[in-house]
């Protein structure tokens, strides 16, 4: 195992994988370390049929990811910021582009890379004491990992303006409200609120699960003509597969289906 891996702790359980970002020092800022270490996480549950679901979540109870390590940024070249960034980016769409659900266990401050971490992930769940924000106009400069295209997406366009010109921080209720989270919770429940979406998701058919998400992100960005064919063929793909037919027989039979990706 890599020596970086460290900084990112990979837990595996019943279909679930569970990514820490483990830097609670530095509040689990992104550093070149983090961003190489989890790359090869993602590279190693990408085609691992065992693993279902990824949560990533932060170590300790005061962040999430609070953004790019700025003590490291500071002693960067240009071209090395500009590598960061490439880097950053590349990692935020890989994750965005898995074809297995990702949910965000958001403990504490995600700002900044950390908020367009989130982003990238396809359901948030926030405890109590969460903060996000995109602040990077605060330092002169802005959201370099996805955040001007991912966060109106999400939340519309208006808010999102407003957010990123203010740099303004949200706490967990009106994350809530103006949709940038999917629930919230108290602190200590966050991670069991993670496994049990996580364990929901596992319950259904893993080829269904893939081709709903990638119909719902690709034809997110078509018009709705488009977005109809695109859905029309992913469900053809899920036609000719044995846990269609289980899906059918444990229905009549009233018993729980047992799915295998096949």
């Amino acid at each position: 195992m890599p020596e970086n891996q460290s900084v990112v702790r990979i837990e595996r359980q019943e279909g679930v994988a569970v990514v820490t970002l483990n830097r609670p020092e530095a509040m689990n800022a992104i550093n070149f370390d983090i961003l190489d270490a989890l790359a090869e996480v993602i590279g190693s549950v990408r085609f691992d049929p065992e693993i279902r679901v990824l949560i990533i979540t932060g170590a300790g109870e005061k962040a999430f990811c609070a953004g790019a390590d700025l003590k490291e940024r500071r002693e960067m070249s240009e071209i090395r910021v500009k590598e960061f960034l490439h880097t950053l980016r590349r990692l935020f769409s890989d994750i965005e582009a898995l074809s297995k659900p990702v949910i965000s266990a958001i403990n504490g401050f995600a700002l900044g890379g950390g908020t367009e971490m989130a982003l990238a992930t396809d359901i948030r769940i926030a405890s109590m004491n969460a903060s996000m924000g995109l602040t990077e106009t605060r330092l002169a400069i802005i959201p370099g990992g996805g955040g001007t295209q991912r966060l109106p997406r999400i939340i519309g366009k208006a808010k999102a303006k407003e957010l990123i010109f203010t740099g303004r921080r949200v706490d967990a209720r009106e994350a809530l409200d103006i949709g940038l989270v999917n629930h919230i919770c108290e602190p200590d429940l966050l991670m069991d609120e993670a496994m049990n979406m996580a364990r929901m998701i596992c319950e259904a058919g893993p080829i269904a699960i893939e081709q709903a998400k990638y119909a719902i992100d690709t034809g997110f960005e078509t018009d709705l003509s488009t977005g109809l064919g695109i859905e029309a063929n992913a469900y053809r793909v899920t036609l000719p597969t044995q846990d269609r037919l289980e899906g059918i027989s444990a229905f009549l039979e009233k018993r729980k289906p047992v799915y295998k990706g096949k």
